[in-house]
């Protein structure tokens, strides 16, 4: 099996990407899938895209993206099947997408986020308004398959195609492994993201300066290399893809607090799965998937309010067994249902099917 991975990042550049079809081409590979990226960005335009302002760089750059798009597309009948993540293209309608669905190759289309809801980015402020996000629906309408990291995106994809298979982000367990590690002097609690989402952590802002004064630990930010929170002991870091399990390692309690709006409810909780791979016991605000994710109490915390914060918190903070229970029971999950290795055999098999259909339907 031939697959044309249409994708918009550089390969090992992009969370979302990463954590889905990069990180299940091993797993797909054994079976006998070849794939061949054509991504969307070169490394001249990644970079630009994570610089704010440039506005006239970034636009030429993005012309030039386009043409090679075209090139591209242009090439899908050499294939057996096309797999689409999130969008063939950063800015404008579903001009590619409309043209691949025309060809004889089933396309899939694969969406992590509810990239179907107005963003604007914080560094590409203007160009967020060229995005199209309602070009979601009609990509979900052409596809020959739809992939949705979670049941809210999978309702939505639903409204136009009736080929919708849930595929939740996964996590490699053999690189995700739990490892014993010296004890800190005071336990550490970890937050992972990036510099797009580290408002999210600003919520626990009050909640953590007010534990601070309760019981001794240190905050570690990582996604952003500069982070400040008066009267909280901390580290901030960039994050970085090389050292990104070492990085989180350190973490005795990992959080992860949402907002509860659309953008948040879309998301597919792979940060939470990344503290519980490695065993690391998870707070999450119950938004989305992650409350079917997490079970209160059983392999995690689930908080919505401040107080809720603080006392599960300290909870943690002043016990390593119950630390060392949830963790174990967060590994457990994942291990389950939230491993690559449990999850690349669904989408070796969707393609398959879909391959098989359009050949018995051109031998009609």
């Amino acid at each position: 099996m031939r697959l044309l991975a249409i994708v918009p990042s550089l390969f090992d550049t992009s969370p979302g990407q990463r954590f889905r079809i990069e990180q299940w081409e091993p797993l797909l590979k054994r079976r006998g899938v070849e794939i061949v990226y054509a991504a969307f960005e070169n490394a001249e335009l990644h970079t630009a895209l994570y610089q704010a302002g440039h506005l006239a760089t970034k636009a030429r750059l993005i012309a030039q993206a386009f043409v090679r798009r075209f090139a591209q597309v242009r090439s899908v009948a050499e294939f057996d099947a096309v797999y689409v993540f999130r969008e063939a293209a950063l800015l404008g309608p579903a001009i590619f997408e409309r043209w691949m669905a025309r060809s004889a190759v089933p396309m899939v289309f694969d969406f992590d986020d509810a990239i179907f809801v107005p963003y604007v980015s914080p560094a590409n402020g203007y160009l967020s308004y060229l995005k199209f996000p309602a070009k979601t629906r009609a990509i979900c309408r052409v596809a020959a398959g739809v992939m949705t990291g979670n049941a809210y995106l999978a309702d939505y994809a639903r409204q136009v195609n009736e080929r919708v298979t849930i595929v939740p982000t996964t996590i490699d367990t053999e690189k995700y492994r739990p490892q014993p590690k010296p004890e800190n002097e005071v336990p550490v609690i970890g937050w992972s993201g990036s510099y797009s989402t580290v408002q999210h952590l600003d919520t626990l802002r009050g909640a953590l300066q007010k534990l601070a004064g309760r019981v001794s630990f240190r905050l570690r930010v990582i996604g952003t290399p500069q982070y400040e929170l008066p009267g909280v002991e901390l580290d901030a870091m960039a994050w970085r893809a090389a050292t990104e399990v070492a990085d989180l390692r350190p973490i005795d309690i990992g959080v992860m607090p949402l907002p509860d709006d659309q953008w948040s409810r879309g998301k597919c909780g792979l940060k939470a799965l990344q503290y519980m791979a490695l065993g690391i016991p998870t707070i999450c605000s119950p938004v989305g998937v992650n409350t079917d994710i997490i079970c209160d109490d059983n392999n995690g915390f689930l908080a919505a309010t401040e107080t809720e914060w603080l006392e599960k918190l300290t909870r943690l903070l002043e016990s390593a067994a119950l630390r060392k229970r949830l963790g174990d029971a967060g590994r457990a999950t994942v291990e389950a249902n939230y491993s690559a290795v449990s999850q690349a055999p669904r989408v070796y098999d969707l393609f398959a099917s879909l391959i098989a259909e359009r050949t018995a339907q051109a031998q009609v």
